[in-house]
């Protein structure tokens, strides 16, 4: 019932708040029409509405010029930021400040849900916590999927740039034709390459650029037989013909790996969820049943062990079944 309450009171202070907003919005509004219809940033209004610009494209340029600045000032009181190589990893059009701004924002949306829904200021820490990492948990996926796709392209590419090598392409050309011809991420990975060659970055410092991006052992070798036929020589044609059959023979190990402990990986998921979907069931079926174990001081430390446990034997069948070569 005190969850309830504090919900209604919530969502009518949040319905008050939003009215007067809005109604100073629309006074302030009418008079900066007023004083600014013959501005420069009016003309270029209408003439974004006469090109066909949407509002809220418009909105959308506003919050990333929002986002920028907010970002330009955490820049300032940071030494280094790594979150700038995660964002050239996941290929994203943002800042490593940015995103930490935007993470901020999503881990205080969530601690001020969690706030009006339970009243708890360390309920509304943890959401804040949960929020944030939730985020990096995301780019972390996003980027280890983009990874995985770019080994997946990177046998073709370089069966298309040594076919390209013996029609007589050199190694720039070879590469300006796989970023035409091959879909991202492989292709603006080499986009990227050609780029910072054509503005005057040798072609060793830009691969060792490209192989930061997407850490991959096996474009490593790639970038180590370039580098070492650019010294001393040698059928490049031929090398790059020995990778990609090595690294064909990887990705085919790779996947009937993942097929043979498919099974140990669902029944580390199945086992990790069993537990929450009976308690759920069981409370539906007879709410009193659990709550001594959620609301005696022994039921709270049994869950609490149960939880540490449950994530321990989840990560523990996780360390058998990930098998690396």
């Amino acid at each position: 019932m005190s969850i309830v309450l504090a919900l209604a009171v919530t969502l009518l202070t949040f319905a008050l708040l939003f009215m007067v907003i809005r109604i100073k919005a629309r006074q302030h509004n009418d008079l900066v029409n007023r004083m600014e219809y013959f501005s420069g940033a009016a003309v270029q209004l209408r003439q974004q509405r006469l090109r066909g610009v949407k509002p809220t494209e418009i909105a959308k340029d506003r919050l990333r010029n929002w986002l920028r600045r907010a970002g330009g000032w955490l820049r300032q009181i940071q030494h280094s930021n790594r979150m700038d190589l995660k964002m050239q990893q996941a290929d994203w059009p943002l800042l490593g400040s940015e995103y930490e701004v935007m993470l901020g924002l999503f881990g205080g949306l969530c601690a001020l849900i969690m706030l009006a829904a339970t009243l708890e200021p360390l309920f509304a820490l943890l959401s804040f916590i949960g929020g944030v990492l939730a985020g990096l948990a995301f780019l972390n996926i996003y980027i280890k999927r983009r990874q995985k796709a770019f080994t997946t392209q990177l046998g073709d590419m370089l069966i298309m740039v040594a076919n390209a090598l013996r029609a007589g392409f050199s190694f720039m050309q070879a590469f300006e034709l796989i970023a035409k011809e091959m879909d991202a991420p492989i292709g603006r990975e080499v986009q990227k390459v050609v780029n910072e060659v054509n503005i005057g970055v040798d072609v060793e410092t830009a691969l060792d650029n490209m192989q930061k991006r997407v850490n991959s052992p096996d474009f490593e070798l790639v970038v180590t037989a370039v580098v070492i036929q650019r010294q001393v020589g040698g059928n490049l044609a031929q090398i790059l013909d020995t990778i990609s059959d090595t690294i064909n023979n990887r990705v085919r190990m790779r996947r009937e790996i993942m097929t043979l402990t498919a099974q140990g990986r669902a029944s580390g998921v199945v086992l990790a969820l069993m537990p929450v979907g009976v308690g759920f069931i069981m409370s539906l079926v007879n709410p009193a049943y659990l709550r001594p174990l959620f609301e005696e001081p022994v039921g709270q430390a049994c869950v609490a062990g149960a939880i540490v446990m449950e994530i321990i034997g989840f990560l523990v069948i996780r360390r058998i079944v990930n098998i690396k070569f």
